[in-house]
């Protein structure tokens, strides 16, 4: 008896301590509210829009033609930061949180497909009243971009596309048609800054390493009020829709950006994606050493190029990337 005493003892120890250190975690690894990460990331530029029950975050700065920028996943638009700063003289460039990043958060709906955000983004460039717009995209903002040209012909006059998605996932099954893992589901309570860090590194090429400031606010931006859940849920719905069919119908004069050192969304894919836009006339550029986060690597430089093409003046001969 005194051994099953000690026994229980010993058990009922440790499950103290799991819940106790479970507990702090959670605390640790809280929500954080929107006033607190909108007082931390937005500013004079930053706007707020009400589409069918989503506070949809943007900034538009800027005069000139239009350009939409939409971010990666996991992202938000702050990651346009470099592109806007090198455009913005000449170019009004528009950019927006999607639902379940940045400061835009959850969708009251609960729908995160595909079909459910090229649908918001639309409804946002009509809103706006834009017209004659050029659309830019990266990772899944490049998908969504696509979509979105391909559907609107008479308004996307040209098409801007840097390491877009929805190929890579060819290679293997998508997480919707797989199902989300169950223990996925502890991320809505523990999030650690370490997962961020992976996950930039791993997508990073050559050219440096992931700057501890934006490690910080990918961290801080998943930790929004609902944000973590809404996240889960976009990654189990997310389908790429047909692709195929989308790439037939655009005509849109598209440049297309990629990192040679691209770890998620490889080269191959770049020349993959150029030959299925068969009708559109295309203009490709590869960067060596830069990896699937281009604009945080080489924004900067890459923004040159698309200046130049923007406005009619690009010379293979002079520019930052390589002509294939």
């Amino acid at each position: 008896m005194r051994i099953l005493r000690g026994i229980a003892y010993v058990l009922g120890a440790l499950a103290l301590i799991w819940a106790t250190t479970t507990l702090a975690a959670m605390w640790v690894y809280r929500d954080i509210p929107a006033d607190v990460l909108e007082g931390r990331y937005a500013n004079e530029a930053s706007r707020f829009m009400n589409l069918e029950g989503v506070r949809v975050h943007y900034r538009d700065e800027g005069s000139g033609p239009p350009l939409v920028l939409i971010h990666a996943n996991f992202a938000s638009l702050l990651g346009w930061e470099p592109w806007v700063e090198a455009l913005k003289d000449r170019h009004r460039v528009i950019r927006f949180d999607m639902t379940s990043h940045g400061l835009t958060g959850p969708d009251p709906t609960g729908d995160y497909s595909l079909e459910r955000t090229i649908y918001l983004a639309e409804r946002f460039i009509d809103t706006l009243g834009l017209e004659n717009i050029t659309v830019g995209g990266t990772s899944l903002g490049g998908t969504v971009a696509m979509h979105i040209a391909s559907r609107n012909p008479d308004l996307v006059e040209r098409l801007i596309l840097l390491s877009p998605g929805a190929l890579e996932s060819g290679d293997d099954e998508s997480v919707a048609s797989r199902g989300m893992p169950p223990q996925a589901r502890v991320l809505e309570y523990i999030l650690p800054r370490a997962l961020p860090a992976f996950m930039l590194s791993s997508a990073w090429g050559k050219t440096s390493e992931p700057p501890e400031e934006l490690i910080d606010r990918w961290h801080d931006l998943w930790l929004l009020e609902g944000q973590r859940a809404a996240q889960l849920e976009r990654l189990g719905q997310y389908e790429a829709g047909d692709l195929e069919g989308a790439l037939k119908k655009i005509r849109t004069p598209t440049l297309l950006l990629w990192g040679e050192a691209n770890p998620q969304a490889k080269i191959k894919h770049g020349y993959e994606l150029r030959d299925m836009l068969a009708n559109a006339d295309v203009q490709m550029l590869k960067y060596p050493d830069v990896g699937h986060m281009a604009v945080q690597e080489a924004g900067a430089e890459i923004a040159r190029d698309v200046r130049a093409w923007l406005e009619g003046t690009l010379d293979i001969n002079n520019a930052v990337g390589e002509s294939t």
